[in-house]
């Protein structure tokens, strides 16, 4: 049996994500599909990274950008422009910053070429796409332009969770934005902002970011099933640090 399964925010928890993958009972026949922000909060983004570029070697993964990926990888280029060391500090880069302390050039260069081997969606045989944050364009991911501040853009699933939900998908009033796709699966935004800790459904968006960047667990996600599984909270998994506050 072969499964296709979304994994939501790692930020730098090996410990979850190893976790998460055994519970699930990953198998060699399985897809994973990766919706971003490997890195930043926890202490282990390198290793993160480097347990991903292996794991691609024995299965089939899909790995898409995240906001925090995209500015680790200006940090580790040394690209200024556009870049706010302080802010990605705040956002939880001073952890990554001081985990590479100890990597040497290297390894850092793998994880450069990983970095930029990252793609911004995926979209199935079945119309589902998978994507980090959400798109803007009514037209879909194909009209889209990627500047940075795509990676960062919260207004999908600000949509719907605003929006009401008796509208039907026939309805004159229903977004033409959420027509496109059979369903959209995202990450970005911690569903613990609501009150939630587990995968949330709203329309046809799934979002399985469960908070693991702060005090959440890390989720795994059957698309067709769309049973899930769960990591430990993160604070138990790294008890002496404070991950992104």
């Amino acid at each position: 049996m072969t499964r296709k399964l979304v994994i939501g925010d790692i930020h730098g928890g090996l410990k979850a994500l190893v976790q998460v993958l055994e519970r699930a009972n990953v198998s060699k026949n399985d897809t994973l599909i990766f919706l971003g922000d490997f890195v930043d909060g926890w202490s282990d983004s390198p290793a993160v990274l480097d347990f991903l570029i292996s794991l691609q070697l024995e299965q089939k993964c899909v790995f898409i950008r995240g906001n925090h990926d995209d500015l680790l990888l200006k940090w580790l280029r040394n690209d200024s422009e556009g870049f706010d060391e302080k802010m990605w500090f705040l956002h939880g880069g001073e952890a990554s910053a001081l985990a590479y302390q100890n990597i040497d050039l290297t390894t850092k260069e793998k994880h450069i070429h990983f970095l930029q081997s990252l793609q911004d969606y995926y979209l199935d045989d079945e119309n589902r796409l998978f994507i980090h944050a959400g798109f803007t364009n009514l037209r879909g991911v194909t009209h889209e332009f990627f500047t940075p501040l795509f990676y960062w853009d919260r207004t999908l699933w600000e949509m719907v969770l605003a929006m009401d939900n008796e509208l039907s998908e026939d309805g004159l009033k229903y977004p033409n934005r959420l027509k496109l796709y059979k369903e959209i699966y995202i990450g970005h935004t911690p569903v613990t902002k609501i009150e939630e800790s587990t995968p949330v459904n709203k329309a046809c968006v799934w979002n399985v970011d469960t908070g693991a960047a702060f005090k959440g667990k890390l989720s795994i996600m059957d698309v067709d099933t769309k049973e899930f599984w769960q990591s430990d909270a993160l604070p138990d998994l790294y008890p002496n640090e404070k991950g992104r506050n």
